[in-house]
């Protein structure tokens, strides 16, 4: 399959009281694999504002968007999808989780707050994401590329 163009992507590192948001992507529960909050890049408004939308769009919260701490990559080989994530501290400015918020593209199913010691029996991607969401002190760094999973 030929490569396609990179797609750009924007996501939130958000820890409330010790505990990271994430979000499972995957309509109809077809996967077990959880990530930050985020999404495609729109052209025409900057990634701040692009994630701000994504992450309300996934969890109904509105935010407060910091600095850069990660930037991570993947591709699946089988179809040439190929993505490049921001990742962005972020703090939540208002509202809160409601068990019956929807999605409008109705693509995140799930969306909640996990403890450190929760993450181990996780599938989390990427790999590093509960690193550096629990350290203070984090900042950007390359993750390299990954082939995509399922």
């Amino acid at each position: 399959m030929p490569m396609r163009f990179p797609r750009l992507a924007a996501r939130a590192v958000i820890v409330e009281e010790g505990r990271l948001l994430l979000v499972n992507a995957y309509p109809g529960k077809q996967s077990d694999l959880w990530c930050a909050p985020g999404g495609g890049v729109d052209a025409g408004a900057s990634l701040p504002d692009n994630l701000a939308r994504e992450v309300h769009e996934e969890t109904g919260l509105t935010i407060s968007v910091g600095g850069l701490i990660l930037v991570n990559e993947f591709h699946d080989p089988d179809s040439g999808f190929h993505q490049v994530e921001l990742f962005f501290r972020a703090r939540v400015r208002d509202g809160r989780l409601d068990p019956f918020w929807r999605d409008p593209e109705s693509i995140v199913t799930e969306r909640r707050f996990f403890a450190p010691d929760e993450l181990p029996r996780m599938r989390v991607k990427p790999d590093s994401l509960p690193g550096i969401a629990f350290d203070s002190t984090a900042e950007a760094r390359y993750d390299p590329l990954e082939h995509i999973v399922r």
